[in-house]
């Protein structure tokens, strides 16, 4: 008799899944063919004699966006630092575990980290990071704000992104000024 191995996991979650498809394949098909669900828009015009290629929309999006000449909205602004900050702080803080890494390696590792942290470059990198922390944290304070049902309307989502711009700024003008 043999023991179970990790290979023998993943074909079971491979078998099942299998499976599993195959069912929703096999009650799709019945679904379509006995007409018991909504019927599919193409199915309609199939009916009619009409094609899919003959359904006109009037679209009146513009077809070729230049971002450059968008004007986004300081709401759109703080959306996307927030996201852009959550990413930057994850890399950051892979270099800064790697430094943590080199210093707990012995005296030299620990010299080696103190002095690359006292470098220019070592400081900004901390004071980044901080910038990061904070402003990825006051963002997150005004969702939390706004999951409470406070400033859900347009006018509130001015005012707080505003709001985070102004609290972020001080504070990473404070954590500049004991980094440096």
């Amino acid at each position: 008799m043999r023991g179970v191995s990790a290979m023998d996991g993943i074909h079971t979650i491979y078998s099942v899944l299998a499976l599993y498809s195959l069912a929703v394949l096999q009650l799709g098909l019945r679904v379509v063919s006995s007409g018991s669900l909504a019927p599919h828009p193409f199915n309609r015009l199939r009916k009619s004699g009409q094609k899919k290629c003959d359904i006109t929309v009037k679209d009146k999006r513009p077809v070729n966006l230049d971002i450059g000449t968008i004007a986004l909205p300081i709401t759109a602004i703080a959306s996307i630092l927030h996201r852009a900050s959550g990413a930057f702080i994850f890399f950051a803080v892979a270099i800064l575990l790697a430094l943590l890494g080199q210093s707990l390696s012995g005296p030299e590792g620990f010299a080696a980290a103190q002095e690359c942290l006292n470098s220019f470059i070592g400081k900004l990198l901390v004071w980044g990071t901080l910038a990061g922390i904070i402003y990825h944290s006051v963002a997150g304070v005004k969702h939390l704000v706004m999951d409470a049902g406070i400033g859900e309307t347009m006018e509130g989502g001015i005012r707080g992104a505003q709001l985070v711009f102004v609290v972020s700024a001080v504070l990473i003008v404070i954590a500049g000024l004991w980094v440096w």
